[in-house]
């Protein structure tokens, strides 16, 4: 993959590896007939209990059965109720061994934890994979912003760009085609700044990034492509 088609392939590396982690833990099964049952969601089966399925219902776009069903997965995987970034890593080192995922897997992870206690529990897979997947175009493009945005102050700055890039081309390994320089990564932040950055003021705004990301194509159907993944 050359610099050009890496311009904001992040955006739907975010979608296509957390649907990977999410099968790879088991999470995404198909909803069987014997979902539909009136079971509640069996709380008192895991040491950390998630919120009630009246609250995931109302901050998810989950129907009752997806939540039910999604949670007998997790509850399967993760018996404990939390997955650790180790254990984060480890699952995405599986489907890239042939490169580094550890730091894009972290980045990813802080995506994810929400109330940042190094843990990610029920509730934060699921409220993440509800926006990723049933989210609106600008509520999925914030979340991608805020996997940029490393130290969550409302701005991407080329310094975080670079990490995140560096990580992204570590993780692929030597599957890109052809071998990419060693200062790929910095072009490409470049190249990411001359787009995004429309003031050019050095840094990147999430109105910067909505503006952008909404007026390419590529991105646009890159947000749809899980829509009717469960």
């Amino acid at each position: 993959m050359g610099i050009q088609g890496m311009e904001l392939c992040a955006v739907a590396v975010v979608i296509l590896l957390f649907i990977a982690v999410l099968k790879q833990f088991g999470i995404l099964e198909p909803i069987s007939v014997e979902d539909g049952g009136d079971a509640e969601l069996e709380l008192s089966a895991v040491r950390h209990q998630p919120e009630g399925l009246e609250q995931l219902l109302a901050r998810t776009k989950f129907t009752k059965k997806e939540l039910q069903s999604l949670y007998r997965g997790f509850k399967n995987e993760c018996p404990s109720g939390l997955v650790d970034e180790e254990t984060f890593k480890l699952i995405y080192s599986q489907f890239f061994p042939q490169g580094d995922a550890s730091t894009y897997a972290h980045f990813l992870f802080d995506a994810f934890d929400a109330d940042r206690n190094g843990a990610l529990c029920f509730q934060d897979f699921v409220v993440g994979l509800s926006v990723l997947l049933r989210g609106t175009v600008q509520q999925k493009l914030k979340w991608a912003f805020n996997l940029y945005d490393i130290n969550k102050d409302g701005y991407i700055t080329k310094e975080e760009m670079l990490q995140i890039m560096k990580s992204i081309y570590d993780m692929m390994g030597r599957c890109t085609h052809p071998t990419l320089r060693d200062s790929a990564p910095a072009e490409h932040v470049e190249l990411f700044f001359q787009k995004m950055d429309r003031n050019g003021d050095g840094v990147v705004t999430f109105e910067e990034f909505l503006e952008t990301c909404q007026k390419d194509e590529d991105i646009m159907s890159s947000m749809q492509i899980f829509e009717n993944v469960i």
